[in-house]
């Protein structure tokens, strides 16, 4: 089994910083991609930063310059560091994992319960 936890949300005003963390434990033989998605109310899901394993990062055009993705293999952990919120990036943020249990095994993908981010202005 795999667990991933995030953390980091809350209320902010708009101009304000948060930072986000999503922590995987459990059965883990290696991670691969990780990413952050968000879903405000009546919109789909869409994706804000991913990170590959050998640190590549991408970014949605509406969050470029201002969010910054970052991974701590040790601990299993992606971040995602919000600045100059607005409010429009109010939102439920969700992380993403790709996981391999085992040396046999295919690649999974894993998702947090969501963390909810709200900008006032």
């Amino acid at each position: 089994q795999v667990q991933v936890v995030e953390s980091g949300g809350g209320l902010v005003q708009a101009g304000g910083s948060l930072r986000l963390s999503c922590a995987a434990s459990g059965s883990i033989f290696s991670i691969n991609d990780m990413g952050w998605y968000r879903q405000a109310p009546g919109k789909q899901r869409e994706l804000v930063a991913a990170i590959t394993s050998i640190g590549t990062t991408s970014y949605a055009d509406s969050v470029k310059g201002r969010f910054t993705i970052s991974r701590d293999n040790a601990k299993n952990t992606v971040y995602l560091q919000m600045n100059s919120l607005k409010p429009e990036d109010t939102a439920v943020y969700f992380c993403n994992i790709e996981v391999k249990r085992a040396k046999w095994s295919t690649w999974m993908d894993y998702w947090g319960q969501g963390t909810q981010v709200t900008v006032s202005s």
